[in-house]
């Protein structure tokens, strides 16, 4: 049994607490300083180590930590978990600003602690099948990547006006918030982003300024791609393509499969994977990142990743708000 400790337990961190706690493989704590939000989620999931305070909650002794706060905290928090030696599990995105990251990373290096970063869909098996594929050269050598994602924001996340999402400066806005995941995935997939250009702009979402909008225009070295991402249409909506020299390979995250096709004017071949439900993919990642506390894998994403995937938001927002061209990473 692993000891966790989870801060903050907003929607994301709740959903935390569930999931791991699902994997019948921790003895979890929490630490939030909301007494509301404290109270409700030590009661509704009999959590009996509750701390209202960061510096209580490093009194006891942890295995790892998982920072679930406003992304402008991640690096402050996850730099003083280091210097007790406690090993790393932190949302997405790394943080909203540069500053700091390069010490917790040779923090991490010198203490050899497990730190990963909460990109989940590395953790879905339909794109990790996909992967492998385009990994493998089935398809030939990737050239151009085309990614999707739509969905009701007002549905899904009822409260986005109140919380970190209201403002860019805690993480808040559809490239931090929503781009991010398609960018990380991508970059996964292909490798890394090195030039973009970005449009994004507040269309429809009430009580909230940010952009809920994106376009983005963007070269993973050889790789030529372009993402599209708003966060009110009706359909919930994720595809990712990948057309390569000898093929095409696409996700479909909302039928939870893949599909390739490698003749022209052929019929799609079908990746099926069993449904999942939100949960039982975040369980899943939660699983991963305690297999690599094990030492069974390494962890899903890396700090350095989630720090390239940091490195494209940033550009991504200067892009949007200068209209200024291709900016490089």
């Amino acid at each position: 049994m692993h000891r966790i400790l989870i801060i903050g337990t907003g929607s994301i961190g709740e959903r935390h607490v569930r999931c791991f706690q699902a994997t019948g493989r921790v003895e979890l704590g929490i630490c939030e300083l909301n007494e509301q939000l404290r109270s409700d989620v030590a009661t509704r999931y009999q959590i009996t180590k509750v701390f209202s305070s960061f510096e209580d909650a490093l009194k006891q002794q942890w295995d790892a930590a998982l920072v679930a706060t406003p992304a402008n905290s991640h690096i402050p928090i996850a730099s003083k978990l280091a210097d007790y030696s406690i090993n790393l599990f932190i949302e997405k995105p790394l943080s909203t600003s540069l500053d700091g990251i390069s010490e917790l990373i040779e923090k991490v290096k010198a203490k050899k602690l497990v730190a990963g970063i909460a990109y989940m869909f590395r953790a879905h098996p339909a794109l990790a099948d996909m992967r492998e594929a385009i990994r493998s050269g089935r398809f030939g050598n990737p050239v151009q990547v085309v990614a999707e994602f739509g969905q009701s924001f007002p549905f899904y996340r009822p409260a986005y006006k109140t919380i970190y999402y209201a403002k860019r400066e805690t993480g808040g806005g559809a490239i931090q918030d929503a781009m991010t995941h398609l960018i990380n995935a991508c970059e996964w997939l292909v490798g890394p982003v090195t030039r973009l250009s970005a449009d994004a702009s507040h269309q429809v979402l009430e009580g909230v300024d940010v952009e809920d909008t994106v376009h983005v225009m963007a070269r993973h070295g050889s790789v030529l791609a372009s993402y599209s991402l708003n966060q009110y249409q009706p359909p919930n909506e994720t595809y990712i393509k990948v057309n390569c020299d000898s093929g095409t390979a696409e996700f479909d995250l909302a039928e939870n499969r893949w599909r390739w096709m490698i003749k022209p004017a052929s019929t799609w071949k079908m990746e099926e994977f069993p449904k999942m439900e939100r949960d039982d993919w975040y369980i899943r990642q939660a699983g991963d990142y305690l297999d690599a506390l094990e030492g069974a894998r390494p962890v899903l994403c890396t700090i350095e990743e989630g720090l390239q995937t940091l490195k494209v938001n940033i550009a991504a927002l200067a892009s949007a708000d200068s209209g200024a061209g291709m900016n490089n990473i």
